[in-house]
Parts: C-alpha cells; structure tokens; sequence
C-alpha cells in the first residue's frame, strides 16, 4: 500500500522568502542574546547611583528588563521560524489521500 502517493502533475512553487528567513534565524537568536548579555556586561562599568541599594536596584530593573528583551526576541525567532516551516511545506509537493466509498455519497442523507 503507497500511503504517499505524488499528486500527477503537481509543480512545485520556487523557495521564496522563507528560505532567507529561515537563513538568518540563527544570527538573529545568536544576536538578541548576545547583544542583551553585551548590554548587562557594560550597565555594572558604566552605571551609576547615589547608594549601593539604589545601585543594586536600577541593575535588576535592568537586568530584567534585558531578560524580557532576550525572551521576547527568541518568542519572535520561534514564531516565525514555525511560520516558515509551514510555508516550506505547503510548497512542498501535493500527495494524493487514499478515496474510500461514502454510502450515500450520491444521495445525501438528510
């Protein structure tokens, strides 16, 4: 039994954008968590504050506000990574399902 039968005289669509996308997905993850990191790096040399407490409490508010950043950026690499993986499929060739006979496929029920 072929389960994957080719559709006859299907053409397959060219690679488009998704195929850049999909290229520069790991720079772009690489680079929103490297670049974060890089920022938190240079916040604890060039940060100042009157205190030591107050000190301490503008680097966590930074520190998670860098976080929230490197999350956000990888949500965003996945969501249109997954985007362009469907995309990749849906171009890819079209396959044929195995018919079966409906009983009342002449006459519908009512």
């Amino acid at each position: 039994m072929d389960w994957l039968r080719k559709l006859p005289g299907f053409e397959r669509s060219p690679p488009g954008l998704e195929w850049k996308l999909l290229r520069l997905m790991p720079s772009i993850c690489l680079a929103g968590t490297l670049l974060p990191l890089l920022l938190a790096l240079a916040a604890r040399w060039l940060m100042t504050a009157d205190t030591p407490a107050a000190l301490e409490r503008r680097l966590q508010m930074w520190d998670y506000l860098l976080l929230g950043l490197v999350f956000s950026i990888a949500s965003l690499v996945l969501t249109v990574t997954i985007g362009c993986v469907i995309v990749w499929l849906m171009k890819g060739p079209a396959y044929v399902a195995d018919g079966f006979e409906v009983s009342h496929s002449d006459q519908p029920l009512p």
